[in-house]
């Protein structure tokens, strides 16, 4: 027996609104019946689980202690820590290196950390 990974839930303060970010961030819809101030809120990634947003009453207080890491589909890691700097998000840590590999650590508007990695014609150029 095996269990499937229905969804990735993230706790936070508006659940709309976040939703909305990373409908930008993702280029996914959110789910078709979502509303502003509904407490509960969906990305629908194409082929994975759902990206569910729950509001919930407390703020976020610490790291967290699973993030997400976004790899850009059709554009290199730097233009795409730009545009997602424009849609709201935070630099948080600079973990890209010299050769060209290494990571970009931002924030969504909750604070919620995500990691964005090397595009894909970044990694092939580089062979790792």
């Amino acid at each position: 027996m095996v269990s499937v990974v229905q969804n990735v839930a993230v706790d936070c303060a508006n659940a709309y609104e976040l939703a909305r970010f990373w409908s930008a961030v993702t280029g996914r819809p959110q789910h078709p019946t979502d509303r502003p101030g509904d407490p509960e809120a969906q990305v629908l990634l194409d082929g994975g689980p759902v990206l569910h947003f729950n509001q919930v009453p407390e703020p976020k207080t610490a790291k967290n202690r699973l993030h997400l890491c976004l790899r850009p589909a059709d554009t290199t890691r730097d233009e795409e820590v730009t545009r997602l700097l424009a849609l709201g998000a935070t630099f948080l840590a600079d973990h890209r290196e010299p050769d060209g590999t290494g990571w970009a650590v931002l924030a969504d508007p909750e604070g919620n950390e995500f990691c964005v990695l090397r595009g894909e014609a970044e990694r092939a150029a580089t062979d790792s």
